[in-house]
């Protein structure tokens, strides 16, 4: 509307104009007139008719070209609203989509995503959730066939969709294809921290310690893991990794292994245990002897003093002469009495043996303790005695199983 007052408003303007200039020209007795030839043929008209005519040639000519461009952009115009219709269309299927996804309607809402996408102003999102919906429903083929449509739709948004497909991977116990698809993205963003978080994730899935151990001081610079949580896990990569090592029995690898571990790690109630374990497993324990009797004489644990009763040591009365110094501490301690025994037993000193085992029984019995002092009581000719230790020792494990069927039920 007010476009057409813009052209009509100086078109009646002029036309008033002229019929003025017209008026005021009648009171001449020429008023003017214009005169045009055109080979045989002439044209006279009055000046204010040719003016008036040349004003609505203008305007007409001006109507006309204007039409003519409105014309000529039609088709662009049309081929844009048609875009914005769909853009808007696509708009709607994306909010529509993930309403359906939060709902539960995979199916649905994996349709809707798809149909639209393609005129969607953020195609990922698109493809991103109907993956997600394709994979709750189980259809694990189209959400890979969804994540490589995403991958050529928006090459420059790897990451982004390696996580994704990593995430499904993993809620789908795909570890083998998470780890691959992590491992490629650590090596174009190895400070990424959802990619760290995920491949911690995975690492530990399929059980990978050494990737965990390689992992750790990544987590800890790039603060994915606050510091308690990365001695825990570095506590836990270093344990698994030496029960993984003590599996193989090659000495070599676990004492370089051993060498690794942090102070603050070794120190740690049951970490040595594991490594003297392993080299004792392994055929070596003759030579972390003197290592472990010295952890025992700094920290006193059970376990390690078991430990150093089992070894086949290349001096076993020295090694009992070892273990008796840690007697005056721990007089009371059957389970010292107990390898004390079995000690002086393997030193062929039956009084100290019979000693050092009924002191233990009589500090705390064990099935152990019963079994050592009557296979020495047998040996000696004690039937009688070893046969009420052989009894004894049956009826504690007993009870000792019904209690643990007890505690489980």
């Amino acid at each position: 509307m007010k476009k057409l007052f813009y052209f009509l408003g100086p078109l009646i303007a002029t036309v008033v104009l002229a019929f003025f200039v017209n008026y005021w020209l009648q009171q001449y007795d020429n008023p003017g007139y214009v005169l045009i030839g055109i080979g045989h043929w002439s044209l006279e008209t009055s000046l204010v008719v040719f003016a008036v005519s040349q004003i609505f040639g203008f305007f007409v000519l001006y109507l006309f070209f204007r039409i003519l461009g409105w014309l000529f952009r039609l088709p662009g115009q049309m081929h844009s609203r048609g875009k914005n219709i769909k853009f808007n269309r696509s708009q709607e299927a994306l909010i529509a989509g993930l309403v359906d996804s939060a709902e539960g309607n995979w199916e649905k809402a994996e349709n809707v995503l798809i149909k639209h996408a393609s005129h969607s102003g953020a195609p990922l999102i698109h493809y991103l959730t109907a993956a997600r919906a394709a994979q709750s429903r189980g259809a694990f083929d189209k959400r890979d066939e969804y994540l490589r449509t995403a991958t050529d739709q928006a090459p420059d948004s790897s990451v982004v969709i390696g996580l994704t497909q990593a995430e499904l991977n993993l809620s789908g116990n795909q570890f083998e294809q998470a780890l691959e698809t992590l491992t490629r993205l650590h090596s174009i963003d190895p400070t990424h921290a959802s990619v760290l978080k995920l491949l911690h994730q995975t690492y530990q899935q399929v059980g990978d310690w050494q990737g965990i151990r390689k992992l750790i001081p990544s987590l800890h610079t790039n603060k994915i893991l606050m510091e308690a949580e990365v001695k825990l896990l570095e506590t836990e990569a270093f344990s698994e990794l030496l029960k993984q090592s003590a599996e193989k029995g090659k000495i070599e690898e676990i004492q370089a292994l051993w060498s690794e571990v942090p102070k603050y790690i070794k120190a740690m109630a049951g970490i040595s245990a594991i490594y003297f374990a392993a080299m004792i497993d392994a055929g070596a324990g003759a030579e972390i002897e003197n290592e472990l009797a010295g952890t025992l004489s700094v920290a006193w644990d059970e376990t390690l003093v078991v430990l150093f009763g089992s070894i086949q040591s290349n001096d076993v009365a020295k090694q009992l002469e070892t273990a008796e110094k840690w007697s005056y501490v721990h007089q009371e301690n059957a389970v010292l009495l107990a390898v004390l025994g079995n000690l002086a037993i393997k030193c062929d000193d039956t009084f100290k043996a019979e000693s050092y085992l009924a002191k233990s029984i009589a500090a705390e019995p064990t099935v152990q303790a019963y079994q050592l002092l009557g296979d020495l009581l047998f040996a000696q000719g004690d039937k009688d005695n070893a046969f009420k230790c052989y009894k004894s020792g049956l009826e504690l494990a007993s009870s000792e199983i019904v209690s643990r069927i007890d505690t489980v039920s």
